[in-house]
C-alpha cells in the first residue's frame, strides 16, 4: 500500500522488446498502489501492442550473458503523440532491447529531457539507462546499473556506482536506478518516496505458491514459468517465461507465520491440487480468515482443497467446471481482467487481473 495524495500520474516508455518484469511490475503495482500510469510508444496508439522480451540470466546453461525469449504482448493506453508532459509526476524507463532504438529517437530524448530539467522523478532500470545517457540527464549523477552498461554511463559522465548484487538501486536527486528486474522492490519503494509517497506494509508476510516439485525445493532454487498470451488461435499460447527463484523452504513451513496467501495460475496448479501437504496449508488460511488471492487455473487447488463452497468465484473459462463442481457460484470474468471479491477470498481469470487482484481486502491487514 502507498500513501500518495493527491493522485499522481506517471508515463511508462514502452517500445518492442522491452523487458517483460521492467514493463509489467512498475505498471502494474504502481497503479495497485493507487498512481495512474500511462503506457506510451513512439508511433503507436493506445490499444497497439508492444512485444516483451524474457531476460534471464545465462549463467544457468553456461552462458557469458543472459538469455533471451518472446515474452507477452503488452497492451498500451495511451498515445504518444498526444502526452502533454506536464501532466506527469514521473517517468519511468523499463529495459531490455528498446531502449537501443528509442535511445537515437529525438521525440524520446526531447521527452526525457523535459522530465530531467523539471526535476520530476525519473525510474530507469538495466537497459533503460541508455536512454538517460542519450539525453544527457545522467552527468554528474549517481547511477547503478548492470556491469556492461557501466562504460556509457562513465562516457556520459555519471558517477559509476558498481553494484554488488543485482538488487541493488541508487537514487541521486530525482534520478532512481537499478540493475535488473530483481531491484524492484526498492526500485519501486524509491520511486513512489521521490512521487511523495510512502509504501506501507513491510511488516506483513505472504506466501506465494509456486511449482514446479514443491515439495523437493528449497530457498534459491529456480521454478520455471510460463508466459500465457493470446495471439489469435482459439486458445492461448505458451512460451517459456523466467526463471523465478524462490526465496524461502517448503519443508517445515510454518503457515501461522504469514498474514496472506497467493496462488498463481498457470500450469502448476494441475499437479499442485494433488499434494495433500499443498491442500492443507491452502485450508488453514481459508479457515484462519486470512487473505488468499488466486488467479487462472489457480483456482483449481482452491476446489480440490474443498474450500469453494458456498463462496463466489471466478477464474480463467476453462476452470469454470472445476468451480462449480466445487460448490461455488460462478461469476463470469467479463472483461478478462474482472477480479472478485468474498470476504477473504480474492479471484482473477488471468494476468490482465492483476491490478485488481492486488488489491486484497485491506481491512483483514489492519
Amino acid at each position: 500500500m502507498a500513501n500518495c495524495k493527491p493522485q499522481k500520474k506517471v508515463l511508462l516508455l514502452c517500445g518492442d522488446f522491452m523487458e517483460d518484469y521492467e514493463a509489467m511490475v512498475p505498471f502494474q503495482a504502481l497503479q495497485a498502489y493507487g498512481i495512474a500510469v500511462d503506457a506510451v510508444c513512439p508511433g503507436k496508439k493506445a490499444g497497439d501492442c508492444c512485444r516483451t522480451v524474457i531476460q534471464d540470466s545465462g549463467a544457468y546453461h553456461g552462458y557469458q550473458t543472459f538469455t533471451e525469449k518472446l515474452g507477452h504482448n503488452f497492451s498500451l493506453n495511451a498515445n504518444f503523440d498526444e502526452v502533454d508532459f506536464s501532466k506527469y509526476d514521473g517517468l519511468l524507463l523499463p529495459g531490455g532491447r528498446a531502449p537501443e532504438y528509442l535511445a537515437i529517437n529525438e521525440s524520446v530524448l526531447d521527452c526525457v529531457r523535459k522530465f530531467s530539467d523539471s526535476g520530476k522523478p525519473i525510474g530507469s532500470i538495466c537497459h533503460g539507462h541508455l536512454i538517460l545517457a542519450a539525453a544527457g540527464s545522467v552527468k554528474g549523477r549517481k547511477c547503478t546499473a548492470l556491469h556492461a552498461l557501466g562504460p556509457v554511463l562513465i562516457d556520459a559522465g555519471a558517477h559509476w556506482i558498481e553494484p554488488k548484487t543485482r538488487m541493488d538501486c541508487v537514487a541521486d536527486g530525482n534520478i532512481i536506478t537499478g540493475v535488473i528486474y530483481r531491484a524492484h522492490p526498492e526500485y519501486i519503494r524509491l520511486f513512489v518516496k521521490a512521487l511523495g509517497g510512502k509504501v506501507t506494509g513491510s511488516d506483513k508476510r505472504i506466501l506465494f505458491l509456486c511449482g514446479d516439485f514443491m515439495e523437493d525445493d528449497e530457498a534459491g532454487d529456480i521454478c520455471p514459468t510460463a508466459v500465457h498470451d493470446f495471439e489469435g488461435d482459439q486458445t492461448y499460447s505458451e512460451k517459456p517465461g523466467h526463471n523465478f527463484t524462490l526465496t524461502a523452504s517448503y519443508e517445515g513451513l510454518d503457515a501461522s507465520s504469514y498474514d496472506a496467501l497467493i496462488i498463481p495460475g498457470g500450469r502448476v496448479p494441475e499437479y499442485l491440487a494433488l499434494d495433500e501437504t499443498v491442500i492443507a496449508l491452502v485450508k488453514e488460511f481459508m479457515q484462519s480468515r486470512k487473505p488468499v488471492a488466486s488467479i487462472g487455473h489457480g483456482q483449481q487447488i482452491l476446489a480440490a482443497a474443498g474450500v469453494l463452497k458456498g463462496r463466489k468465484c471466478t477464474a480463467y473459462p476453462t476452470v469454470k467446471l472445476n468451480v462449480v463442481l466445487g460448490g461455488a457460484t460462478w461469476l463470469e470474468p467479463d472483461p478478462i481482467d474482472r477480479c472478485y471479491t468474498d470476504e477473504n477470498l480474492v479471484t482473477g481469470a488471468a494476468w490482465p487481473g492483476h491490478l485488481e487482484l492486488n488489491n486484497v481486502p485491506v481491512s483483514y491487514f489492519k
